[in-house]
């Protein structure tokens, strides 16, 4: 029996990609094994949508070199595609994001010939690469995988050229793999793809649609979007939210720049008073929803006023959470080309800023729920303690040792950031 360890890096997309090929992997006969012990096989599912993806992505080959010379080194996804024609050193096996689904073939040819194999494709003419899970061991939340590929072109976004045209997941498929997931136990489905909202765009068919079959499926608990663009939340979709309470009262809407003038550059789809509107109609549906969001700080053009611009934008918009990304330069982007680039220190000082008023607008809207009564999943169990979520992605921590997988009431009773400490009823 050989060994394998598998190390995932980036998105969400890729852990459902990893728990699909472990999955392959064990009913193939082979051992899993923690990624820091030594293997026959080490697989690298890689990421290169920042300098810091492709940091990490080079540092895990290495690692995996290192913890055994002699094994089977795999490097698969979105570094590799971007690198197709860069010799990269120590590598046995190099996967696209095209094949992953064909890792047991590929290891069985390999250790037959001893060659170097390589699945690269130089077209992004490619089909819905299927795959489905009916199990995510250790995990309470089930990520399923409905769509793939991008075609907006942001200015500064590789993952079009790495990930190709936007494809969707038959919707029988999703229908059928949820439902075994649902059968196995699990009471929340993560919904994820690289351009999640613009599902059934090649299936002659809509998000909103794929939606209304989904939360008739029986037995589940909760629905989360992983991220949805402002411009698919149409109007049929704000309506099945509004409608069904299945689906999580959380939604994160990348909003990535706080000015018109930064959007524009960055090919975005809408401006500031587009975002606001649409806001607004998804708090008049849903009046305490939690809406999380992305920004990038010291995009190309960036000055003190157009942060300060950001700054403003998102007290306003009130967030939940902000995830914040400096900006990372990206090879064949628009942006590469832009002129005004900001500065490491600018940037680093700037994305502090932001975090400091993320953590502020978290905290405010924690404190909405003291002594409110909230849904906990529980996720996780120490000691004396359980951890686990609200619909709106709170972090509760409960002084109580439950059930994991079990959902509990609790009353919010205080803040302990980052969790809200929840009192058993």
């Amino acid at each position: 029996m050989r060994s394998v360890g598998i190390l995932t890096l980036g998105c969400k997309v890729n852990t459902y990609e990893s728990e699909y090929i472990m999955d392959l992997l064990k009913k193939a006969n082979y051992e899993i094994k923690d990624f820091n012990s030594s293997c026959d096989v080490y697989i690298i599912n890689t990421c290169t949508v920042t300098n810091t993806g492709d940091i990490k992505s080079k540092k895990m080959i290495r690692k995996a070199i290192k913890n055994n010379p002699d094994a089977c080194i795999v490097a698969m996804g979105c570094f590799i595609e971007a690198n197709k024609d860069v010799e990269i050193p120590g590598l046995d096996i190099l996967i696209g994001n095209k094949d992953k689904s064909k890792i047991v073939e590929i290891l069985d040819e390999y250790f037959n010939k001893k060659e170097t194999i390589k699945r690269l494709y130089y077209d992004d003419l490619v089909d819905f690469e299927d795959m489905s899970i009916t199990d995510f061991p250790n995990r309470t939340r089930a990520f399923v995988k409905i769509q793939d590929g991008c075609e907006n072109f942001c200015s500064y976004c590789i993952i079009p050229f790495v990930r190709g045209k936007c494809r969707s997941k038959e919707m029988s498929k999703v229908i059928s793999e949820i439902t075994s997931l649902v059968n196995n136990s699990y009471q929340e489905i993560v919904l994820t793809g690289i351009h999640t909202g613009n599902y059934g765009v090649d299936l002659d068919t809509n998000f909103a649609a794929l939606l209304r079959e989904i939360v008739k499926i029986k037995g589940l608990k909760r629905l989360r979007i992983s991220s949805i663009e402002i411009t698919e939340l149409t109007d049929e979709v704000l309506d099945i939210i509004k409608n069904e309470k299945v689906i999580v009262n959380h939604l994160h809407i990348p909003l990535q720049a706080g000015s018109d003038e930064i959007l524009k550059l960055m090919n975005r789809k809408y401006d500031l008073d587009y975002f606001f509107k649409k806001i607004a109609k998804i708090r008049a549906i849903r009046k305490n929803i939690s809406i999380s969001t992305d920004i990038i700080v010291g995009f190309p053009g960036e000055t003190e006023e157009l942060f300060q611009k950001t700054l403003e934008t998102s007290k306003k918009l009130a967030f939940s959470k902000i995830h914040v990304f400096p900006f990372s330069e990206r090879k064949n982007t628009k942006a590469c080309s832009l002129p005004n680039k900001v500065d490491d220190v600018t940037k680093k000082e700037n994305a502090r800023r932001l975090l400091l008023l993320s953590k502020e607008l978290e905290l405010s809207y924690m404190e909405k729920f003291i002594n409110k009564e909230v849904e906990v999943l529980i996720e996780e169990v120490k000691e004396d303690y359980s951890l686990g979520h609200t619909s709106e992605f709170l972090h509760v921590k409960i002084e109580k040792i439950l059930p994991r997988n079990t959902f509990v009431t609790v009353k919010i009773t205080s803040i302990s950031y980052p969790y809200c400490i929840g009192e058993m009823l």
